[in-house]
């Protein structure tokens, strides 16, 4: 089917108060195992492409053609988003190939100039028809996330949405990045005053970090886009460890990387009828 806006998938789910995945891409052997796990649940589903992840392959046009390839292959609606992008020169980039969504972070500068910078890159997305993620308060390391005073104001998310005009909104609520262990302890009653106050949807990060159960709470209580990356990352990878234990002497790279990206859509299948449990 054609690309999906992103907002055609976050839009239904922040009005029906069900939550959408978001996984993001590291090599091709990702992006097919999400579209295939979405499939597989009949559910639709975003590619994310971080700008980590472009530096990583030398530039964002291979791995963002080879997802935007799949994703209008797909026989699910399935949205291609640009994650973390802190240079507008990327977001550029990422709206003149197609993507339908990009989210900006300038979450590490000042308040002022966290506004100003993305109101800046609302507005250019906007004329081309992009939607617009952004982030406000700290989800960073695992000690700074859970330090007691790093959580999003709802005033001032408030303040920030209007401000900036973005689509949706990442907020601090107790996750963080890069998480091994699925024990982060989110603040629920945050999260539903946060949907109280804001009419854009808002988005968990660092949800690797955190239970099925407290995803589907946190669902419950107002998130509507859910970020998983490092959880799928641990799986491929150690499927892949246990299948070069296994036969130590394979040489074809699609032995190994073959069955990680089957195990990587199972569990995308897995989650997103998590997240979109009612």
């Amino acid at each position: 089917m054609p690309l999906t806006p992103t907002a055609d998938i976050v839009g239904p789910a922040h009005a029906g108060a069900y939550g959408v995945g978001a996984f993001n891409v590291v090599q091709i052997e990702h992006a097919e195992a999400i579209v295939t796990g979405a499939e597989q649940a009949t559910l639709p589903v975003i590619l994310q492409i971080s700008e980590n992840t472009a530096r990583y392959h030398g530039s964002l046009t291979p791995i963002a053609l080879a997802s935007l390839a799949l994703a209008r292959a797909a026989s699910v609606p399935v949205a291609v988003h640009l994650d973390h992008a802190e240079s507008p020169e990327l977001v550029h980039e990422a709206v003149g190939l197609g993507f339908t969504s990009v989210m900006f972070d300038a979450s590490k500068l000042p308040y002022d100039a966290n506004v100003a910078a993305t109101r800046e890159v609302t507005e250019y997305c906007h004329r081309a028809g992009v939607w617009v993620e952004a982030e406000l308060g700290e989800i960073g390391g695992k000690d700074g996330a859970h330090a007691p005073g790093v959580r999003t104001d709802p005033g001032e998310a408030c303040a920030f949405a209007a401000a900036t005009a973005v689509d949706a909104l990442a907020v601090a609520v107790g996750s963080s990045h890069a998480m091994l262990t699925r024990d982060a302890a989110l603040d629920l009653d945050l999260i539903a005053r946060l949907r109280s106050a804001l009419d854009v949807p808002l988005v968990l990060h660092g949800s690797s970090g955190v239970d099925d159960a407290d995803l589907a709470k946190a669902v419950a209580a107002g998130m509507a886009k859910v970020n998983i990356s490092t959880h799928l990352n641990k799986l491929f990878t150690r499927t892949v460890c246990d299948r070069l234990r296994a036969t130590p002497d394979a040489a074809d790279p699609r032995t190994y990387l073959g069955p990680a990206r089957d195990t990587v859509a199972a569990e995308v299948t897995r989650l997103l009828g998590v997240l979109a449990a009612r």
